[in-house]
């Protein structure tokens, strides 16, 4: 049976769809940026355009055999270099709203960001320059959902001075496919 790499699981076949990722909770790695061969780099661009492929296909467009490129593959998601997940539609999936909060702190900005990471509700967390030290995004099913979140967790954190909540109105482009370099 041919192995395929379905968009929403890992290799192993561990579900990765609502799987969080905190980047500081990663593990070191050594494959790095300018340290991906030329192989592993089209390995990424081939999933960043067809995360299902199999590793068969990617096989014969690396000429590499199909455990090779297995093996290639875990150690990249292994590294934290990427991850194979679902991306989805958040108003098909029955949120009807989306917002960036925008988060100035007074203080440790890394232990804010931290206690950010930790609430589920939050599904991305940087750390910025300029108006802003954190941007938060999130989901909510509703205007009170978002509301909840915004003034009864983000805004009640110690050290968080204010908030300003960008609500999204649409969707114009969402990509993951940046390439590598």
């Amino acid at each position: 049976m041919e192995n395929v790499i379905n968009t929403g699981q890992n290799v192993e076949g561990s579900a990765l769809v609502g799987h969080d990722v905190v980047m500081s909770d990663r593990k070191p790695t050594t494959v790095r940026g300018q340290n991906l061969d030329e192989t592993a780099k089209r390995i990424i661009e081939l999933l960043q355009d067809d995360g299902r492929l199999s590793y068969s296909a990617i096989a014969k467009e690396v000429g590499l055999s199909e455990a090779a490129v297995r093996h290639r593959v875990q150690k990249l998601i292994d590294g934290g270099v990427m991850q194979v997940v679902a991306v989805t539609d958040p108003l098909q999936m029955g949120f009807a709203r989306q917002a960036m909060i925008g988060i100035k702190v007074s203080g440790n900005v890394r232990e804010v960001a931290a206690r950010l990471s930790a609430m589920e509700k939050l599904d991305y967390i940087v750390i910025t320059t300029g108006r802003f030290d954190i941007l938060a995004e999130l989901v909510a099913e509703s205007d009170d959902e978002l509301l909840d979140i915004v003034s009864e967790q983000i805004s009640a954190l110690d050290k968080v001075v204010t908030t300003e909540t960008f609500v999204y109105l649409r969707l114009e482009k969402q990509t993951y496919a940046w390439g590598v370099r």
